[in-house]
């Protein structure tokens, strides 16, 4: 029995063995990958949730602080979700290190699915403490816990995703912050963190509503707090769309050896 236990479990070594290198890879600098996030949250939250939160209310019912927090727990899930593997597939590219793995009985959905387990492991991790901080400042009515944290969990899967395309794709460290930079940070500013898209004139309305970090921001809004400005069938049906289409485009790089082999 233990014998056919260990047959059963051998084809899945690699990949458990390459998962724990990736918790340990950003567990050993914890210090970067976990606490600076976590400290730029607590800067947010003290500004909107301490000086605003109770002085402004955009959506009638819920302060400011409440309708903020969703997006700010939002944004540290998805920047980290992308960081995780952009730089450790890029670092392992840079450095060499990708050719030990390609020689390696590892699946190109084994491969994506390690990478993309502890980049969301980082992301939920950091998103839970900002939420944690959060309760300080202001208390969520948590109106749908579990599509509250399957959105949660869409958005680090699908900037996983993207994260490992980017590393892919990516010439230099620069180029992996401009995604950050120029991508990624605008689209999360402009998809309803600190407003709803709802108060917003046309046409900069409907231009909000081709911005895929909306359906994500506003979708857990929606979760946490019972109001958001798209109903949860768009807001997962867009969002998973898109989540799938990012994972065939990494498994097809990935599963070609594109840009990862000397």
């Amino acid at each position: 029995m233990d014998l056919d236990l260990k047959q059963r479990f051998y084809p899945w070594l690699p990949f458990f063995t390459l998962l724990r290198k990736e918790i340990l890879r950003f567990g050993r600098v914890s210090t970067q990958t976990l606490l600076a996030p976590i400290v730029t949250a607590g800067l947010y939250l003290f500004v909107f949730g301490a000086t605003l939160g109770e002085r402004l209310s955009i959506v009638e019912g819920f302060s400011y602080a409440q309708f903020v927090i969703p997006g700010l727990i939002m944004m540290g899930i998805i920047n980290n979700s992308f960081a995780n593997t952009s730089s450790s597939l890029f670092m392992s590219r840079y450095l060499g290190g990708i050719v030990d793995l390609l020689v390696t009985p590892v699946s190109p959905p084994q491969f994506i699915m390690a990478y993309t387990l502890a980049a969301m492991l980082r992301g939920l991790l950091v998103g839970s403490v900002v939420w944690l901080i959060s309760t300080m400042f202001a208390s969520l009515p948590w109106d749908s816990p579990i599509l509250g944290l399957l959105m949660a969990m869409l958005a680090s899967f699908m900037f996983a995703q993207f994260g490992l395309i980017a590393a892919i794709y990516a010439q230099s460290f620069d180029t992996i912050s401009m995604y950050t930079s120029f991508l990624i940070m605008p689209l999360i500013f402009l998809g309803g963190v600190f407003y709803p898209i709802s108060i917003l004139p046309e046409p900069w309305g409907k231009f909000s509503q081709l911005n895929p970090l909306f359906y994500l921001i506003d979708g857990f809004r929606h979760a946490l707090i019972g109001s958001g400005d798209t109903s949860y069938l768009i807001a997962f049906g867009f969002s998973g769309m898109l989540a799938i289409i990012l994972f065939l485009w990494a498994a097809w790089l990935i599963g070609k050896g594109y840009r990862l082999r000397a």
